[in-house]
């Protein structure tokens, strides 16, 4: 067996990404907007029940509201901050995150998918909760997060991983849609 297929570099999350607070123009239904030029309002509710991408969005908010939010495009990773604390999801479209998010933008040498499956798994969750320890609520913030110790193999290799989960939970979207097509 090559050993270095087993090397994984340790290092904190806040070397290998942006990471940002989403924030919301006050008081946001002076913002809501139905015109064509509105941004997508990204909300928690807009995150899929089954599936890691966020395509669509209920609102919109006004243009005049981009300096007061955080602004994300394809590709980005978003992380829920504390109603369905710490999921990850990638962005399929442009739009504005409000302050229940955090913008991950991940740098080169990072595999978004594996990086989507990693910041939501059992293994960070244990990190985030151990770093907001004392606290008295669970919200992860870009600080917990930005410490967070990731294990990172070489970029090819998390591509194959990423895409092993991304293919896993495929087949486990479409078995329990299943049952609903029957009905």
């Amino acid at each position: 067996m090559n050993k270095n297929a087993l090397t994984w570099e340790q290092c904190k999350f806040k070397n290998l990404a942006l990471i940002e607070r989403g924030g919301s123009p006050r008081p946001i239904e002076d913002f809501i907007t139905t015109d064509s030029n509105g941004l997508n309002w990204v909300k928690i509710g807009d995150a899929p029940v089954l599936g890691r991408y966020i395509t669509s969005t209920e609102e919109k908010i006004r243009p005049e509201g981009l300096s007061k939010t955080r602004e994300v495009h394809p590709g980005d990773l978003v992380l829920s901050n504390s109603m369905s604390f710490g999921k990850p999801y990638i962005m399929g479209i442009d739009g504005c995150i409000h302050d229940g998010w955090l913008l991950i933008r991940l740098n080169k040498n990072c595999d978004l998918k594996y990086f989507c499956h990693l910041l939501g798994s059992e293994g960070m969750l244990k990190q985030y909760r151990a770093f907001a320890a004392g606290s008295t609520v669970n919200n992860l913030n870009k600080q917990l997060v930005s410490e967070a110790i990731i294990s990172l193999p070489k970029k090819e290799e998390q591509g194959e991983i990423g895409e092993f989960f991304e293919q896993l939970d495929n087949l486990i979207t479409l078995h329990q849609r299943e049952p609903n097509l029957v009905k």
